[in-house]
């Protein structure tokens, strides 16, 4: 195995300093400028977006286009959506029609904060937004196309379906290959297509776009399958949310299916088949060090 050059430290603050660039994106862009809001709506839709969580989805797609020896300013506004996207659904899977949270990132979930009326609504409007600022603000040449990324990642085939599923499959016995299409549809999807998005806005030839696709989907597996350890035995105080709530509802996870020692097993091997994927970029070196830092979660 080829040890990353980027240390953990170095890597922390290029993350940082890509967050603020996120964070400020997300601001610009949520709210058309010049419009009338609602006030309650807008309060609901800043509630579910600031503040954040780790925005790895947005860090994906941005470190991408750099590693594709593109510019993480073509790939912002897609990043930005990336994010609407995700926040969007946080809102509505913690609904009690849905996984019935009561916190998220260590305070009430939208829906105990401004009711469920608003935590729908704010969900829709994060959602429709994200198309609205691709559509305006990425690269003319590929706003399409990551349109098409973005609602594929999004939809049935992909997020949507693996909540229905993971829903639908509560109670049933955890057998990993349906835990794994789960898990590619339900959070892996969306980090694909971050990649994807990543590479498509750095101009991209197609054998890095396909890349991007493996070390997007790799990489979301393993942040699934490392959830699904800390929703096991995580710190609260860390995670933002109560631990053991998926065994409770029994949950199809890794560790419900293979078991704990298995599953930090297989997180390792996810990450490290994220590690090699990436390192066929032109830059690979902070992908790589992306991949190694989620494999050091669970060591």
């Amino acid at each position: 195995m080829t040890t990353p050059s980027v240390g953990s430290e170095r890597l922390e603050a290029r993350l940082g300093r890509l967050r603020e660039l996120v964070e400020a994106a997300l601001g610009r862009w949520l709210f058309p400028a010049g419009e009338e809001l609602v006030p309650e709506l807008k309060a609901a839709c800043e509630y579910v977006l600031f503040p954040g969580g780790k925005r790895l989805r947005p860090l994906v797609c941005l470190l991408v286009a750099e590693a594709c020896r593109g510019r993480n300013d073509d790939a912002l506004p897609a990043a930005a959506a990336l994010e609407y996207v995700h926040c969007y659904s946080l809102a509505h899977d913690d609904l009690p029609a849905m996984d019935d949270d009561d916190f998220r990132r260590g305070r009430p979930t939208c829906h105990k904060a401004h009711g469920e009326a608003m935590a729908i609504l704010a969900g829709d409007a994060l959602l429709t937004r994200a198309f609205e600022v691709v559509a305006l603000a990425a690269p003319r040449a590929v706003a399409a196309d990551v349109a098409a990324e973005l609602a594929s990642a999004a939809g049935v085939a992909g997020m949507v379906g693996g909540q229905a599923a993971d829903l639908l499959g509560e109670g049933t016995v955890p057998v990993e290959a349906r835990v794994r299409w789960i898990h590619e549809r339900k959070t892996a999807a969306l980090f694909k297509a971050a990649a994807r998005i990543g590479a498509l806005c750095a101009g991209a030839p197609a054998p890095l776009v396909a890349a991007a696709s493996s070390y997007g989907m790799e990489l979301g597996l393993a942040f699934q399958v490392v959830d699904d350890l800390l929703g096991r035995n995580g710190d609260p105080r860390r995670t933002g949310k109560p631990v053991g709530k998926d065994d409770e509802r029994r949950k199809l996870t890794y560790p419900a299916a293979i078991g704990e020692t298995s599953a930090r097993a297989r997180a390792a091997a996810l990450s490290e088949s994220a590690r090699r994927q990436a390192a066929t970029f032109p830059r690979p070196e902070e992908l790589e060090a992306l991949a190694l830092q989620l494999k050091e979660r669970v060591a």
